[in-house]
């Protein structure tokens, strides 16, 4: 019985973060994240979306859930169990709502027996589950000890023989002007079936039902309360059974498989969020994460773009990308609106996704296990600070530096923008020096391309064009020098913006 959670491996490390981290509007995390939860809001699942593992062992045992996961079988039981876990904390919140004594306890042994159907079938399906993951096997061997249990025996025993009880309570309420009586059922005949039976000769085919139904709604008038006491006070016995089992199994929920209901929903939900981009083709896979700085990737992508695209025609684009030692951090140059911003925002999902034992976007890939994850991209200049962009971009890239370590990853993206080119080109070549002191994995999005070849330590990734039409972009960044090409020409071109076409339109 060492299972305690299908989430953590181990109980030191059984944390939750309530803040989303700094870094995820930069990367667009959030949109994911969002999306992913979106559908589950009871189960608060974001907490375990912002907090990143930082052991290797932890996130092998989230992925080999996953794996777990991916068979339809298995994943088929675990929605049964968590729709029947809904129904017994929506007829519990129930039972907090309403008024009626033997009502609220009525509601109460509804939660229990769908509670024993839940436990019981779950128990069921893992036990003829073919499991590889040592969550999922930790979780068939505590499961099958607790049905077995004299608690869990006594519990589903004293619920059926209670039901039972109440199934064999029949009364008549006869009701006289503004009076009503309840005796006890004396087998008196009942007369729809007969009546049904003389009209059943007029029936000519299929007509409207003028039957009205009767209302299923959970709540109780204060006539009908009235009834159900005083058809206790006839069948005192299972109505004091009732009483008896309602004290004595107050709290029946196993604690552990409370928590395992809420937790199994971080991989349901990204599965499920994952299956329609996989649809289109795109792939995922497992990483190896590890403190090896030689990190690769093969047709990786940005997982929000390939979200926002998903119900469109177009395309989403891979991209590869490699380390290799000494090599620390990759510098993208390349024309505007290349695709730039989007490998590196990749390069930080792909990172961060597989802290949290996920499958990342991609065919292949083996990733870095970092301690903190640092963005900083491009922010509109706020005039409440008083103080410049240069300003604002120092100050964050300081405080950057400052908490870093050399198993941090840091991603910049067009800083020093607001500055001339000299300036910025000195201020970059600062900062680039810090990082490679600290030894760091990288991105740098950059306009200039000295910086491309600053060291044996940065790697230069272009974004590319058309060759045959070099405003149309094609959004892969390979690994080669920069070029210091910008098409500016070409992009003025298609957009009608060079000085021939503005000139026309002025004295058009």
């Amino acid at each position: 019985m060492t299972f305690q959670s299908i989430l953590f491996n181990r109980a030191d490390i059984h944390k939750e973060t309530a803040e989303q981290p700094d870094f995820f509007t930069d990367l667009n995390l959030d949109q994911v994240i969002d999306a992913i939860t979106a559908k589950k809001q009871t189960y608060n699942l974001k907490p375990f979306f912002y907090t990143a593992l930082q052991d290797a062992d932890a996130i092998r045992y989230r992925q080999e859930v996953m794996q777990d996961l991916e068979d339809d079988g298995l994943m088929a039981h675990i929605k049964t169990f968590a729709e029947r876990m809904v129904l017994v904390r929506r007829y519990l919140e129930m039972v907090e709502k309403l008024e009626y004594n033997y009502h609220r306890k009525g509601w109460f042994l509804e939660a229990v027996l769908v509670y024993c159907e839940a436990v019981t079938g779950l128990a069921d399906s893992l036990g003829v589950a073919r499991l590889n993951s040592r969550g999922f096997l930790g979780l068939r061997e505590y499961i099958a000890v607790y049905t077995n249990s004299n608690t869990f025996q006594t519990l589903a025993a004293d619920a059926h023989t209670v039901k039972a009880g109440l199934a064999g309570v029949k009364y008549s309420v006869i009701i006289k002007d503004s009076s009503v009586r309840v005796r006890k059922y004396e087998a008196e005949t009942d007369y729809s079936v007969e009546v049904l039976n003389t009209f059943e000769k007029f029936k000519q085919g299929a007509v409207k039902d003028y039957r009205s139904t009767l209302n299923d709604a959970a709540g109780m008038n204060h006539v009908e309360a009235q009834i159900l006491d005083f058809v206790a006070r006839l069948y005192p016995e299972p109505f004091a059974a009732l009483v008896l089992f309602c004290v004595r199994h107050n709290s029946f929920v196993d604690q552990t498989l409370r928590v395992f209901d809420r937790e199994i929903q971080f991989y349901v939900s990204y599965l499920e969020y994952i299956a329609g981009i996989k649809y289109k083709g795109l792939p995922f896979c497992y990483p190896q994460v590890g403190e090896s700085r030689e990190v690769f990737v093969l047709d990786g992508f940005d997982l929000a773009l390939a979200g926002a695209l998903q119900l469109t025609n177009k395309p989403v684009i891979c991209n590869d990308f490699a380390l290799h030692n000494p090599e620390r951090i990759m510098v993208v140059t390349g024309p505007n609106q290349g695709g730039k911003t989007t490998f590196a925002r990749t390069f930080g999902q792909l990172h961060y996704l597989a802290s949290l034992g996920c499958p990342v976007p991609g065919r292949e890939a083996r990733l870095f296990l970092f301690d903190r994850l640092f963005t900083h991209f491009e922010r509109e200049e706020d005039i409440r600070t008083l103080s410049g962009k240069l300003q604002d971009d120092l100050t964050r890239i300081h405080a950057i530096v400052a908490q870093a370590t050399p198993d941090s990853i840091l991603i910049m993206n067009e800083i020093f923008s607001s500055t001339t080119l000299k300036d910025a080109l000195f201020l970059s070549k600062e900062i680039l020096g810090r990082m490679m002191e600290l030894d760091a994995l990288g991105v740098w999005v950059t306009f200039i391309e000295e910086l491309a070849s600053f060291s044996e330590k940065t790697v230069s990734m272009v974004s590319t064009v058309v060759l045959e039409n070099p405003a149309e972009r094609t959004f892969k960044i390979v690994r080669k020098p920069a070029d210091g090409l910008a098409y500016a020409l070409s992009l003025a071109e298609k957009h009608r913006l060079t000085y021939a076409h503005i000139l026309g339109r002025i004295q058009s």
